[in-house]
């Protein structure tokens, strides 16, 4: 019988990630991921947060250069229910579920009070200037400093990168979904000089009132998925990594293997 594996925590002392099939896991709360956030904002080498689901684990697997992204990251945490549930079975739980939307909704809250400055880059057009007027309607004082769609080419992609630098945002919240704007971040973020950059996948759409988050007794099941099936049953062929995904953990509990290291 296999337990979660505890692996270095690099840059971050105090605890162990715990992996999950393979890749490393914060073991924190939101309190704790956004004490950890602020200390990068305020010194250090720029960091990138990922905000892990099932489907990106799988992933990583798949494709070194995301597991490397994964390793290299300043904070891993567990965005989707199914890696609370594996952690569970595995036999080191991780403390609960830290959405990225919620995180971004306390970044946002944190950057008001402190006057680190926001720039959203992703979704369609449109998309991330709606979310920041929302959020600087429910945060005032908010300083987003740009917001730029996701659609842009590999030709337009100097001046997207220009538009940030000259921004000087504290944290860059990218939502290219992924593995796209972890990778993206990845290859920039260092010459970007930005504090924090962060992958929030489809956060924008519900920031902006595009799309209806899942009721909170559905979040507090583990029922997003089932939600966003039933609004939208053509994601259903995304939804095949979920059968896979539990397999593969039941496999390493019970067999010791894991389909990746």
């Amino acid at each position: 019988m296999s337990k979660a594996s505890w692996s270095s925590r690099g840059r971050w002392g105090e605890l162990a990630r715990i992996r999950i099939l393979g890749v490393g896991i914060d073991p924190v709360t939101m309190a704790d991921a956004l004490t950890r956030i602020e200390g990068l904002l305020e010194g250090g080498p720029p960091g990138q947060v990922i905000t892990a689901n099932p489907e990106m684990v799988m992933l990583a697997g798949q494709n070194e250069s995301f597991a490397q992204v994964f390793r290299e990251a300043a904070l891993v945490v567990p965005d989707g229910y199914g890696l609370i549930w594996a952690s569970r079975v595995l036999g080191c739980p991780l403390p609960e579920r830290v959405a990225g939307i919620d995180l971004l909704e306390n970044l946002a809250a944190l950057a008001a009070s402190r006057g680190y400055r926001l720039f959203l880059l992703g979704a369609r057009e449109g998309v991330a200037a709606g979310a920041a007027a929302n959020l600087q309607a429910r945060h005032p004082g908010l300083i987003i400093c740009g917001a730029h769609h996701g659609y842009f080419s590999p030709d337009e992609e100097r001046q997207v990168l220009d538009r940030i630098r000259e921004a000087r945002p504290h944290i860059l919240a990218v939502a290219l979904g992924a593995p796209r704007q972890e990778l993206w971040l990845a290859g920039h973020q260092a010459e970007l000089g930005v504090p924090v950059g962060i992958g929030v996948g489809g956060s924008f759409d519900v920031l902006a009132g595009k799309v209806q988050r899942a009721p909170r007794w559905m979040q507090a099941r583990g029922l997003e998925w089932l939600y966003r099936l039933l609004r939208e049953p053509w994601r259903y062929r995304r939804m095949l990594f979920i059968p896979r995904f539990a397999a593969a953990v039941l496999r390493e509990k019970y067999t010791g293997r894991r389909e990746h290291s």
